[in-house]
């Protein structure tokens, strides 16, 4: 594929529901397929980075982990760094240590790749790329994978930023607004999903993020944009303007730590985008 193609990868979130992109990302690795573009949220953005430095396998070994000392989720944990991931563990010790990261094909790819963080001083999604440092290449990841309430803000370019799926979880749009005609978007709800308007949240994300009203006017209207973005992509589909990927079983929680409950959701994961390779080949060619 070629960038005469003008083609976009667009990849959602949601915790450890991206085992399932990353079950579908191996099966493209081994098939050889690149994009042009890809944007990657959240999970998705994690997925992206190990998808454009050729590592299949990479992401489903740091999120099914056996070995307990290597876990990201624990009660300790949480107390010990005031966050529900230890981010720590996922951004430094997993690409430098645990699972290593391949900076260099990363860095040498002809692939632009955006990560989308939300920016807390103005509540809206910005659209991040590094092809030259390790660190701020690691920290967008870490920005746009911070959940709010739940991990601490992360300053990137001296803004503090959270989860890019705050502002924009199914950057679509922004992918046609690259020059993308023919874009494949990976899901990781079911068909049909929609968010719940806040409720008790509501307060307390008014309480919490007082200082930063932007970002919490981003929170409470964030099933809004995400339910009309979905209103958009099952549309788009049905008219054939863009080609989905999404789980046909239901989806684990996005703090799932069951090995097989996870190994099974990745497995879904390969096994959709096998199935449909075909399909997406007419799509993309057509």
């Amino acid at each position: 594929m070629t960038e005469k193609n003008q083609a976009g990868l667009i990849l959602e979130g949601g915790a450890t529901r991206g085992v399932f992109t990353a079950g579908a990302l191996d099966y493209l690795m081994e098939r050889g397929v690149e994009f042009p573009y890809v944007v990657g949220v959240s999970a998705g953005a994690c997925n992206a980075v190990d998808y454009v430095s050729r590592q299949p396998g990479r992401t489903k070994q740091c999120m099914i982990l056996e070995d307990k000392q290597y876990r990201y989720i624990s009660l300790r944990k949480t107390i010990r760094n005031k966050s529900l991931f230890d981010m720590d563990m996922i951004f430094d010790r997993y690409p430098n240590e645990i699972f290593p990261f391949d900076f260099d094909t990363y860095f040498q790819t002809k692939t632009r790749c955006e990560l989308v963080v939300t920016n807390c001083l103005t509540g809206r999604a910005e659209y991040l790329t590094e092809n030259e440092d390790k660190q701020r290449l690691m920290k967008i990841c870490r920005a746009s994978s911070s959940v709010p309430a739940a991990c601490p803000m992360v300053m990137v370019d001296g803004h503090p930023c959270l989860d890019g799926g705050i502002a924009d979880s199914i950057p679509i749009i922004r992918a046609m607004k690259q020059g993308c005609r023919k874009n494949v978007v990976i899901l990781t709800r079911n068909y049909g999903y929609r968010k719940k308007r806040p409720g008790k949240s509501r307060a307390f994300y008014l309480a919490a993020f007082k200082d930063y009203p932007n970002l919490a006017n981003t929170l409470l209207n964030r099933y809004r944009v995400y339910n009309r973005t979905l209103e958009l992509v099952e549309k788009w589909e049905k008219e054939g303007r863009i080609f989905v990927i999404r789980p046909r079983v239901k989806t684990v929680s996005r703090t799932e730590q069951n090995v097989k409950a996870l190994t099974d959701f990745y497995q879904h994961g390969y096994d959709e985008m096998k199935e449909q390779f075909a399909a997406m080949e007419e799509y993309l060619h057509a």
